[in-house]
């Protein structure tokens, strides 16, 4: 068996029987590289060494979490829970439905600005969606929902719109790696390349609220407890919280570094008065702790992204899918975007999967005679498949990092599978119908 189908499928198979991820990361990694021969030595070394390229995300998280403790601090959600639910009577379910709605839409609008308009990417979310799980719970909104506007705003503006993040990936790598396999592109248009499989994210989205449109009961006492919604804030505490989030934005797009930006927000926290010095050291522990496992997280999808490329069995993979493809380009194109889920999944990243795929895919779809934009459609959407409904993409992490700080959010159960079934699967047909009329 190949070995990245062997090390994906283990990984996604012990995260579903509720194994930890890192354990479930782990195992996969070790088992994919002993199959593609590096050994156990190999395998170890490999996965060693990718360990450092998660680092600084890692530790990015882990001041993050820091920091939205002392938000938390600083009495914001408690501010907030009072502000939201004096906006509709607790028995008015008009009103209820209403401002339910203008959460969902200043959260989507908040995640897409976060790739193009304020390009923050994840570091938004254990700041903004922590204070607001009161009133979401209050509203018995479904988590699940959440998770998946959250990963709809973090994808698809980079997958089309090429502005921010978008013109790093459509531009910089989906272009400049099909350019640099032998496509022509041009005068190539990667935004009409993009945009049936963009529909598809659409049409995801617009099920995923059909889907989720129940009430889910949540413990709002647990909500309480981490987010301190009974501790009492003054309009000075709100202003210091305010110019601490803006100044860690301000700072993390002035030196590209969320670490600095966290750490930053924290010390303005620790100066203002709002979080003691006696109680700095504590806060700050408490952090960490509650962003650990994302951390951990990262850090061994990071090792096991290493040793997928050290066995070289991507290329075997495709090799193998291109003897059964012959001449039929329609299970050409199936089979290229089912590979690009594979490889996603596993190393959880559309921009490290691109460059990975694209040196095979190009000429593949030259031979089957795809047409160059057809061609930028199959590698862009073989790149984004598997970015949501991974374990190990920091699409899937970071809304659990926002929703899960009161233990209430499973990773796999209502972040991953719900991104998986309501993204991946169109992006495939929406991909796959793309590749075949352009």
């Amino acid at each position: 068996m190949n070995a990245v189908v062997a090390a994906v499928g283990i990984m996604l198979i012990l995260s579903l029987c509720r194994v930890h991820v890192v354990v479930a990361l782990i195992v996969g990694a070790l088992a994919g590289g002993l199959l593609g021969g590096l050994g156990i030595e190999g395998s170890l070394a490999a996965f060693n060494k990718g360990l450092g390229g998660g680092a600084t995300v890692a530790l990015s998280y882990a001041l993050l979490g820091a920091f939205a403790v002392a938000i938390a601090k600083s009495g914001l959600a408690h501010a907030l829970a009072d502000k939201a639910l004096a906006m509709v009577g607790k028995q008015d379910a008009k009103g209820a439905g209403l401002l339910k709605w203008l959460l969902i839409g200043l959260l989507l609008v908040v995640a897409i600005s976060s790739q193009n308009i304020l390009p923050i990417h994840i570091a938004f979310i254990p700041l903004l969606v922590p204070p607001l799980l009161y009133v979401l719970s209050k509203l018995q909104l479904d988590r699940r929902l959440i998770a998946c506007v959250l990963t709809f705003g973090l994808i698809t503006p980079y997958m089309f719109l090429p502005v921010g993040f978008g013109g790093i990936f459509l531009n910089d790598i989906l272009l400049a790696n099909v350019a640099s396999a032998g496509v022509d592109t041009a005068g190539l248009d990667v935004t009409k390349a993009m945009t049936i499989p963009a529909l598809g994210m659409l049409f995801g989205l617009v099920v995923a609220l059909f889907s989720y449109r129940k009430k889910r009961t949540y413990d709002l006492s647990k909500i309480e407890q981490v987010e301190r919604v009974d501790v009492a804030y003054n309009p000075l505490s709100l202003l210091v919280a305010g110019v601490a989030i803006v100044a860690a934005f301000v700072v993390q797009l002035w030196l590209d570094s969320m670490i600095i930006g966290a750490l930053v927000g924290f010390i303005i926290f620790s100066v203002s008065g709002v979080v003691r010095w006696k109680e700095a050291d504590g806060l700050f522990t408490e952090g960490m702790k509650m962003m650990a496992m994302i951390g951990f997280i990262m850090l061994a999808a990071a090792g096991f992204a290493e040793v997928m490329k050290a066995t070289g069995e991507v290329k075997s993979l495709v090799d193998s899918s291109a003897a059964l493809i012959g001449n039929n380009k329609a299970l050409g194109a199936l089979l290229m975007l089912l590979v690009g889920l594979l490889v996603t999944m596993g190393i959880g990243s559309s921009f490290s999967t691109v460059p990975i795929i694209a040196a095979i895919f190009v000429p593949l779809g030259m031979q089957l005679g795809f047409s160059p934009l057809a061609i930028l459609s199959i590698v862009g959407t073989a790149g984004a498949l598997g970015d949501a409904g991974s374990p190990a993409s920091d699409s899937t992490l970071g809304p659990t990092a926002g929703l899960n700080v009161d233990g209430q959010h499973n990773h796999i159960w209502d972040s991953v599978v719900p991104t998986f079934l309501h993204y991946n699967l169109p992006l495939l047909v929406f991909g796959w119908a793309a590749a075949m009329v352009i």
